[in-house]
């Protein structure tokens, strides 16, 4: 894309140039619409081309043809033609745009046909005219109409459809007949027709090829001359349309478009040299916001028709930076860095309409312009001029000369200060003179900016080094605020004066002097339209409002609201002349900025009622996998089948849960600007950072619904309504409600399996026990029978017997259980220790009463009761069936054993302790401790094995075998 200006008045048009390279689709464009969403349509040598304010898309038509036309039916869909092909674009299921072909309703001998060179959509019918036929197309049927010779043209004359024929002139279609509605006997030779509109309520204006305009009225064609400029009006004009009720925009083939009053007086004519990319137009359009698109022979421009913002650099500016404008006695003044220029002015209107009649009043740098007591005085590099009657008189030469204020001295002496490169210096004008007081005190910076307060203190700023005050009148008249006096910074304080108070514009907002603290402060008069914004320019206009620069952006607190509106101009951001900024306010049709190259005129009124909402539409939805799958394309038609698919939610499969958005905002000259946020409805917590950034990815989101939105700004704050797009990711297979169910059959079927396991197991388990029950009742019925046969047929000694071998059996399970009580030895052991020793103590004490005999006879019993080996065989046997034949085992295994080393071996496996085990083997405690030891050498055990873990393993042995 490329900008260029078109100049016709002072105030340029901006152009932009869209080259083929850009939409990539055929040279030449035939036609042009818009949608109601904002996009343009172009027919193509190509096919249909669609543009959305951020990209472009090539729709071509089946079999390849050039599209030289289109229309918008009432139904919206998008009616097109090529040779051989008929047929409308509409959304598809995915809101693509898809072309439908109604070629197979023609009558199988008219399917051959050239180009469709025009499409007139009529009382619910839609027209194609080809060289030699027209196609009605109504109701799902099309019907024919042959042409005499050929068919030139087909339009809209005033409600009716007008065709020219060749050889029978001009046609009207009345009740589905062609009739004669002017012969071509009557036309002018080689009359041929390129377009029609209307003109007024019983007039249309017509352009021809060759024989130039006309008007159309009742079945008179009268000409209608183009004047104003030279035209050749026998030249080929294109096309033409209404601009509003008193213009009319006329194209022709190689002088561009003529912008034409209704008394055909051309007011404009914008061709290459304005900066068109060619002469050659082959179809214009007003858009939706009054603003004009050419489809040329080769490209495409838009022409800000009704921008409110002009750029004024004639040429004889020379391209110079603008630093001043002023108007003085009905002429408008530009200085400029290369002089200074006039423009003569007769009305207050929109002045960017002026004619080209600029002067030169004087070359070289001019920095200001100001009007001090009837007075234009300008600041020039080489010193301070007078314009007096157009030219300028020198008042002081000495240096350059930057800014002037009046103010007066305390005797009321009615003064100029006048800030130039050097400090302040302070003129008298009296008797039509200048009289120089020279500098003021001992202040010798540059003195750019400069104001006056209501005290008659003189403010001036320095960039680099802070705020200083100048007081008349006194010796020590100089001070200076930097950050230490209350300043945000040191550096880029600017100061101006606006509500009648000094201020100062900083990087955080803008700040009073208080007289009281001698000090600066945040102001809070301005906190709330300007907060801590970063302030280059303040500039109070004529109706109270306030301009400024806020880093490279121009704009205007608009005070005609309670709300102080904030209006930002974003066709001048980075062209206005950074740190010469500059405002002149004539009145709100006519603002002047100051520009790197000339001037920018806004017509404030105007740019307000010009500020609409914009829109915003979602152009693409992609989900995006192994391979990506379009969703929805951005179309929707008015069909009762779409509005229903916009209505409904589409459901995607897990598989698709990650999903690329695209949208856009169809505004043309000032795309740059748009900024965009969004919100993915069950996945982003609110709404994003505005962005310019036109597209969003989402990935890997979970299953759930989801609503995404997104809604367009621009810099006027200027915000749209939200555009959403619903749909629902199903769950993954695993976590559906056919899963779940599956899952719970699956649990069912476990559980009711597990039951019916247990079920069996315990009939199973029941059944053994009863079959063991019956066994044994089987059994013991079997030995009471036996028992009873017995007694009846066997002696008493038999059953004696019987029962003896039951009791022995018995009695050998009780004994096996003797075992476990081994402590009962100690117990033994220990009683007849303490007889014996009580026994002896009687023998010893020698007393008569008791036998002595006796005694002993007691003692030797005890004394054999005492054998160990007698008893050590019992308890031998019952350890074994209780340990597993563990004496036996260890024996075996070693048979070096002693029987002393067996018992303690089986104390050991006991677990008893040494003390317990000295008294069964009565021994001390130290020779248990020594036995164990001799037992660990005998069984070979290494130091580091527990001794009783390694019986214990044998005794293990024993019993697993």
């Amino acid at each position: 894309m490329q900008w260029v200006a078109g100049q016709a008045h002072i105030g340029q048009r901006e152009i932009i140039n869209y080259r083929k390279g850009q939409y990539n689709a055929g040279t030449q464009n035939w036609k042009i619409r818009q949608d109601e969403q904002g996009r343009m349509y172009f027919a193509n040598n190509e096919g249909l081309l669609v543009f959305d304010g951020i990209n472009w898309q090539l729709y071509p038509l089946p079999n390849k043809t050039i599209v030289r036309s289109l229309e918008f039916g009432t139904d919206k869909k998008i009616y097109v033609g090529g040779q051989d092909e008929l047929g409308y674009f509409s959304s598809g299921k995915a809101g693509a745009l898809v072309f439908t072909s109604i070629k197979a309703l023609i009558p199988a001998a008219d399917k051959n046909f050239s180009d469709i060179w025009d499409i007139v959509n009529f009382q619910n019918s839609v027209f194609y005219r080809s060289h030699f036929k027209i196609f009605r197309y109504s109701a799902g049927k099309i019907t024919v109409y042959h042409s005499n010779s050929s068919w030139l043209f087909f339009g809209n004359h005033l409600g009716n459809l007008i065709a020219q024929d060749e050889k029978s002139g001009l046609l009207i279609l009345k009740n589905g007949k062609w009739q004669t509605f002017i012969e071509q006997n009557r036309l002018p030779k080689d009359f041929y027709i390129t377009s029609i509109i209307k003109y007024s309520k019983d007039t249309s204006l017509v352009t021809t090829s060759k024989n130039g305009v006309f008007l159309l009225y009742g079945n008179q064609l009268k000409p209608w001359p183009l004047t104003g400029i030279k035209v050749d009006n026998n030249q080929v004009f294109s096309s033409a349309l209404a601009l509003d009720k008193s213009n009319f925009l006329i194209g022709t083939y190689s002088n561009g478009i003529y912008l034409v009053d209704r008394s055909g007086n051309v007011v404009e004519n914008i061709s290459q040299k304005e900066g068109l990319q060619n002469g050659n137009v082959r179809s214009n359009f007003v858009d939706s916001n009054h603003n004009l698109w050419l489809g040329l022979d080769n490209g495409i421009d838009y022409i800000a028709y009704n921008n409110a913002v002009k750029h004024i650099n004639p040429p004889i500016f020379k391209d110079g930076g603008g630093y001043a404008v002023n108007e003085f006695e009905g002429n408008l003044y530009f200085s400029l860095s290369n002089g200074i220029y006039r423009l003569p002015v007769s009305n207050s209107g929109d002045l960017s309409s002026s004619a080209e009649n600029i002067s030169t009043v004087t070359q070289g740098q001019s920095w200001h312009l100001g009007v001090i007591d009837n007075c234009l005085l300008a600041g020039n590099d080489n010193g301070v001029f007078q314009i007096r009657n157009n030219q300028p008189v020198t008042i002081d030469p000495s240096y350059g000369f930057w800014i002037f204020r009046s103010l007066a001295d305390k005797s009321g002496t009615k003064l100029i200060a006048a800030g130039n490169y050097y400090g302040v210096e302070l003129f008298e004008y009296k008797n039509g003179t200048f009289i120089s007081k020279g500098n003021l005190g001992n202040y010798k910076e540059s003195a750019r900016f400069l104001e006056i307060d209501k005290d008659n203190s003189i403010w001036t700023s320095h960039p680099y080094r802070g705020v200083y005050k100048l007081t008349l009148g006194t010796s020590d008249n100089v001070k200076l605020y930097t950050k230490a006096q209350g300043l945000p910074s040191t550096l880029n304080n600017f100061v101006f004066k606006i509500k009648g108070t000094v201020v100062v514009a900083t990087e955080k907002g803008v700040f009073e002097y208080n007289k009281k603290a001698d000090k600066f402060e945040m102001s809070k008069r301005f906190a709330a339209d300007f907060g801590n914004r970063n302030l280059r320019y303040l500039k109070e206009d004529p109706f109270g409002n306030i301009w400024f620069v806020e880093g490279k952006n121009v704009g205007v607190v608009d005070y005609s609201t309670s709300r102080h509106e904030i209006i930002y101009f974003p066709e001048l951001n980075n062209r206005i002349l950074s740190g010469f900024e500059n405002i002149y306010t004539k009145n709100d049709s006519n603002v002047f900025v100051g520009g790197e190259n000339g001037f920018y005129h806004i017509n404030f009124a105007k740019y307000k009622a010009n500020i609409q909402p914009i829109k915003v539409y979602i152009r693409k939805v992609k989900a995006i996998s192994t391979t990506d799958s379009l969703l929805f394309g951005g179309y929707i038609d008015n069909s009762s089948d779409q509005k229903n698919a916009k209505k409904s939610t589409l459901a995607l499969s897990f598989l698709w849960n990650s999903l690329h958005f695209e949208f856009s905002s169809p505004v043309f000259e000032a795309q740059s600007t748009v900024e965009y946020s969004y919100l993915l409805e069950g996945y982003d917590k609110g709404w994003s950072e505005w962005s310019k950034k036109a597209e969003k990815d989402y990935t890997n989101l979970s299953w759930g619904k989801y609503i995404f939105k997104v809604k367009a700004r621009n810099l006027q704050n200027n915000t749209s309504s939200i555009s959403s797009y619903a749909f629902y990711i199903n769950p993954p297979w695993y976590q559906t409600i056919w899963a779940y169910t599956f899952y719970l059959l699956i649990f069912a079927g476990s559980l009711y399996y597990f039951y019916k396991l247990q079920e069996k197991r315990h009939i199973r388990n029941h059944e053994k026990e009863l079959l063991l029950q019956r066994q044994k009742n089987e059994e013991e019925q079997r030995q009471m029978a036996y028992l009873h046969q017995l007694e009846l047929e066997i002696s008493e000694k038999e059953v004696i017997k019987l029962k003896n071998e039951k009791l022995e059996t018995e009695i050998e399970y009780k004994n096996s259980e003797l075992a476990s009580a081994a402590m009962n030895i100690v117990q033994k052991k220990e009683f007849l220790i303490k007889v014996k020793e009580e026994l002896q103590t009687l023998i010893k004490s020698g007393k008569e009463s008791i036998q002595t005999f006796e005694i002993k006879r007691i003692a030797r019993l005890l004394t054999e009761d005492k054998k160990i080996n007698e008893e050590w065989e019992q308890f031998s046997i019952h350890f074994n069936k209780v340990h597993g034949d563990f004496l036996n085992k260890i024996k075996e295994r070693y048979p070096a054993i002693n029987q002393q080393e067996l018992k303690l071996s089986a104390y050991l496996i006991m677990n008893l302790s040494s003390k317990e085990i000295a008294q069964l083997m009565c021994i001390s405690v130290r020779g248990v401790e020594i036995s164990r030891y001799r037992l660990r050498k005998k069984l070979h055990i290494p130091t580091e094995t527990n001794l009783f873990e390694f019986l214990f393993e044998i005794q293990r042995e024993g019993i697993s075998q």
